[in-house]
Parts: C-alpha cells; structure tokens; sequence
C-alpha cells in the first residue's frame, strides 16, 4: 500500500452494522443504518448510498480540478453514482459502480476527455480502480 501524507483525517463510529448507527467524530455525520429495500421506501440511509454520496462528491471535485486545469467551466456539472450490491460468482458479495456525468455546454469530446482525467486524479476511483466493475459515462 502506498503511503500518503494525511492532509484530513476522520473516525466514523458504526455500531450495529447495517441495521446499526454511524456518527462521526465531530458529530456532523449522524445517521441511523439500514439495509438496502427493494419493497419500498427505505427507514434509513444504506452503506451504499453513502459510498454513492462520497465517490460522487470526490469525483466532481476531481473534475472541477481538472476543469481548472484544462481552462473548461465545469461549474454546471453534474455527477450520479449508482452503486449496485450483488452476489459474486465465487460466492460472497460484491460493488459495481456506474458513473454519470453531465457537463452542460461542453462538446462530448471534451467533456469525456474531462471525466476520463477526472477519473485518474479521484482518490475514490483510485481505491476501487481493479477492485470493482466501474462503468464511467458522460450522459
């Protein structure tokens, strides 16, 4: 594993797993836990949708860097994460993740140029980078 130099750091406290409760250690992140519904509305937040949540609001900072960068307003942009949970063919369970992303006003070349160096750069596309099926668009 690669070493890093922390510039942020922060402790999550879960108890009771996914039927549990998650509060950080500054308290703003206090949410009650609950397992996936497909049969209606869901009595709490699931692990996936946090992990949604954080892949998507690291991967827009990623590409308003990028934007930056490369002189683009990316400022419109938009980013969806679909985090699905399913069985693996080995057994157990795994993630697959699909990545939407819109960027008003920029011709389609650009914009996937944009997302594709925006997915380099995202520390969480990095972490998951060969771990997981991830399917990056520009819709």
């Amino acid at each position: 594993m690669a070493k890093i130099t922390p510039r942020y750091s922060t402790t999550v406290t879960v108890t009771g797993g996914r039927e549990g409760h998650a509060v950080s250690d500054d308290g703003v992140l206090d949410v009650q836990l609950r397992r996936p519904k497909t049969d209606g509305p869901n009595e709490g937040t699931n692990p996936e949708q946090l992990f949604a949540a954080a892949w998507g609001a690291c991967f827009q900072g990623a590409l308003m860097a990028v934007g930056r960068q490369s002189d683009v307003d990316v400022s419109g942009s938009t980013v969806k994460v679909e985090v699905a949970l399913g069985a693996e063919p080995e057994g157990g369970f795994g993630l697959a993740a699909k990545i939407m992303v819109e960027i008003p006003g920029v011709d389609r070349e650009k914009a996937q140029e944009l997302v594709n160096a925006a997915h380099a750069a995202c520390p969480y596309s990095k972490a998951t980078r060969g771990n997981i099926d991830v399917e990056v668009l520009v819709v």
